[in-house]
């Protein structure tokens, strides 16, 4: 038997509470995935990355408009020269 090429999944930033035996078992559980629940997967994972900071943005800026909340959302990801050209709304501006 070869070793496997498969590259061991470590966390990104240094920090990780999950323990090898059960990493192991999560690893197997995404490789039997099909690709489209490997997808629903990343949408519920990317969804639940943005609620959390939408309830930073709310908790930093209480008096901040549904709209404003969005464009501060949409700026965590794009960068303020697309926000100003696409949205008219300038982040820099808006600390």
């Amino acid at each position: 038997m070869h070793a496997s090429t498969t590259p061991q999944l470590k966390p990104r930033i240094g920090l990780d509470d999950t323990p090898p035996e059960i990493r192991k078992v999560m690893i197997e559980g995404y490789r039997r995935m099909s690709p489209a629940a490997k997808a629903k997967r990343m949408v519920q994972l990317t969804q639940g990355v943005q609620q959390m900071a939408l309830m930073g943005l709310r908790a930093r800026h209480p008096d901040a408009s549904p709209r404003e909340l969005r464009l501060r959302l949409a700026a965590l990801w794009i960068d303020p020269e697309t926000m100003r050209k696409a949205f008219g709304w300038d982040p820099e501006e808006a600390r």
